[in-house]
């Protein structure tokens, strides 16, 4: 046995025989102790201090010592240290005796199961005990050094528990305006945030809790102690504090992003001094370069956002005051920008912005919302409050030929239309090709689309459904795209309506269908969702053609989910209703996309057997300050969950709007922000 090893006692005894009986007995319970013989009770303080012993065993009726001053002198030097007196006998008026003195118990050599089980239980004991200070003194070390990061930390940095603010560093408590590194401990955090960022804040602090936030940063209001608002950003982190679970929350430094003094003075050319966005030029040559790279999926438009009687207010609080006026509306519309979104100053009071949505659904959706939050918004200018409305229009940059200066013009005039209707309200203009125009661009669209399914020339993308609730179940939407002679992608925005029109959808919906169930058989995907047309809705012998299919391949059929349309299916309730019942008793899965816009979704749910809802995306476009599509989409969920019916959210673009499912209780998600599509690789790769 190393010395190292060796526990220290310390036995104060006459007799080196009781030293040697007490190192046989402990030995022979297992404990490598090492006996220091003390037969002089003079030199115990001494001992103490060089042996640092893990028990002192006294052997009281030998020593003639007085145990108390025995007692005093552990007390002195080692008063943690577990003492046991050995006597010939012993009663209970012994026991209480010693242990009122500081001694532990009393034991004797005649009943050595007893000493061993004793000397045993104060030797863990006391191991235990020094184990737990040393854990206490690390714990305490931790706490000062995090103290002393967070402190010396630039970051405003904040620690929760259960939504109570248990520290903040002094960049935290002077960012939102107040004194004293206790002066927000203990505050609920939401007090410290506007009304409209809860429900967001709330959904994150759920999901990091649970260990499904990532590096998402949050778009917040934070109430400053003055009264104001700042918008900020917000990273959230799990962490352990004091062995409970905390939520860590993190403001980066408002340092200066750009680099050095080039990057300070390039940014003061491009930007507009009230608003902090693009000045007009730099705002077009960014449209127009942003416009020339094909967009991956949706729709782009342009919107300009013009206050109404601007004039009018102009008079009322004074020229300069007008660009405060300005700059207040551009903080509420820059709180509802996607990083994707171009967005600068355009003719004098107006602003331009560049949107990149799934559909132009989507966008109106978006409009809707920046009027409402104007409308809503209680500006206040010096020492005036006042309220105003702005009007947006909205005008369409078509994917082939970008006419950047024909989306704007009309942009304008959904402007003047809407004023004419007296303002307050989105308009958009859409100018539709004229019908010789789209039979020229048919008869060439469907040349080549005939052409690449003669060729084989389609492929198809995948884009991944993510769970809210629990792991992932390998759910992906499958979506469709046009190889041309050159071998370069063509968006179905491109050829998909000349297809309509011409009744080749059939046959495309066939071809994504046999692909996407020989990607399924393959990949051994828990669920594919594949899109299907009027036309196929409507093919009465879809049936018998996919029993062809499941022969050729097979592939388990739960695994593909067909869906269609929420106006498809009212459109078509009858047919939607047989086809749905048709696909079920061969063992497939059906679901309802772009759901909750239509005029009673709540029959579709109570008519048409299915196992999913897709929520429409244009309801995730202002979700998370929009209380009252907050409270729609909380509608769809809970009737659908009534039903049994999974729940997924369409085009969820950020990371707010993703906090916010969570609190409404949406199953899985789908969209950008969770992952762009990607090709679809055939082979038996997992």
């Amino acid at each position: 046995m190393n010395d190292h090893e060796a526990v220290p006692l310390i036995v104060m005894a006459r007799s080196q025989d009781n030293v040697e009986a007490i190192n046989s007995c402990l030995r022979n319970a297992g404990h490598p102790v090492h006996c220091t013989w003390l037969p002089d009770a003079r030199d115990l303080g001494d001992a103490l201090t060089q042996i640092n012993p893990q028990m002192l065993i006294v052997f009281a009726d030998e020593l003639g010592t007085d145990l108390a001053t025995v007692m005093r002198v552990r007390t002195e030097s080692a008063p943690e240290m577990p003492v046991l007196i050995v006597r010939d006998r012993v009663d209970e008026k012994m026991i209480a005796e010693a242990m009122s003195l500081g001694a532990r118990d009393v034991v004797t050599l005649e009943n050595r199961d007893r000493l061993q089980a004793v000397a045993t239980r104060e030797l863990r004991a006391y191991s235990l005990d020094k184990a737990l200070d040393k854990t206490l003194s690390s714990a305490r070390e931790y706490r000062e050094q995090l103290q002393n990061f967070l402190d010396g930390s630039a970051d405003a940095i904040a620690n929760t528990k259960e939504g109570i603010i248990v520290d903040a560093n002094r960049a935290w408590v002077e960012l939102f305006g107040y004194s004293g590194e206790d002066a927000l401990g203990g505050t609920p955090l939401m007090d410290l945030f506007e009304q409209e960022t809860h429900v967001a804040l709330k959904g994150a602090l759920v999901a990091c809790l649970q260990g499904k936030w990532t590096d998402h940063a949050l778009k917040v209001q934070a109430l400053l102690s003055d009264g104001s608002t700042l918008p900020l950003e917000i990273t959230l982190t799990r962490s352990d504090l004091d062995n409970e679970p905390t939520i860590r929350l993190c403001i980066p430094a408002r340092q200066n992003k750009e680099r050095g003094i080039e990057g300070q003075v390039a940014s003061a050319v491009r930007n507009d001094a009230t608003t902090g966005m693009l000045q007009q030029r730099f705002l077009t040559a960014a449209i127009r370069e942003r416009s020339a790279q094909p967009i991956k999926g949706g729709v782009r438009e342009v919107a300009l956002i013009k206050p109404d009687r601007f004039l009018e207010i102009q008079t009322a609080i004074g020229v300069l005051e007008s660009e405060d006026f300005i700059a207040q509306i551009a903080d509420l519309l820059r709180s509802q920008l996607t990083p994707t979104d171009l967005c600068g100053r355009f003719g004098g009071n107006g602003l331009l912005v560049l949107l990149e949505r799934g559909t132009s659904r989507d966008v109106d959706t978006w409009a809707e919302n920046i009027v409402k939050r104007v409308g809503e918004h209680l500006f206040a200018i010096a020492e005036r409050s006042l309220s105003a409305t702005v009007t947006v229009g909205l005008g369409s940059l078509v994917t082939a030929s970008p006419d950047i200066g024909a989306a704007v013009t009309d942009a304008a005039a959904g402007v003047r239309l809407g004023r004419t209707r007296g303002g307050n309200q989105a308009f958009a203009v859409r100018k539709s090709d004229t019908d010789t125009r789209v039979q020229a661009y048919d008869k060439i669209w469907v040349k080549h689309i005939k052409s690449a399914l003669m060729e084989n020339r389609f492929r198809l993308v995948q884009q991944p459904i993510a769970s809210l609730l629990g792991e992932d179940k390998g759910m992906f939407d499958v979506l469709v795209r046009m190889l041309d002679e050159q071998g370069n992608e063509v968006l179905p925005a491109e050829f998909i309506a000349a297809a309509e029109r011409n009744e080749l959808m059939k046959n495309i919906d066939r071809w994504v269908i046999g692909a996407s169930m020989s990607f399924s058989a393959n990949r051994k995907a828990e669920c594919i969702f594949v899109r299907v047309s009027k036309d196929t809705l409507l093919d009465k012998s879809v049936s018998s053609w996919l029993e062809t299919q499941l022969r050729a391949i097979r592939v388990e059929p739960r695994r593909i989910c067909f869906q269609v349309s929420e106006d498809m299916a009212t459109q078509y309730m009858r047919q939607t209703i047989d086809l749905a019942r048709t696909l079920g008793k061969q063992g497939f899965r059906f679901a309802i996309e772009h759901f909750g816009t239509g005029r009673d979704p709540m029959k579709l749910l109570a008519d048409i057997d299915m196992h999913f809802i897709k929520i429409d995306g244009s309801l995730m476009q202002g979700l998370a300050t929009n209380q009252i599509q907050q409270q729609r989409v909380k509608s769809l969920a809970e009737a659908a969950k009534q039903k049994r019916i999974e729940t997924i959210a369409e085009r969820v673009e950020d990371a707010n709007t993703m906090a916010v499912l969570w609190q409404l209780g949406i199953e899985f998600i789908q969209g950008y922000f969770v992952n762009a599509p990607e090709e679809v690789t055939m082979s038996g790769e997992r």
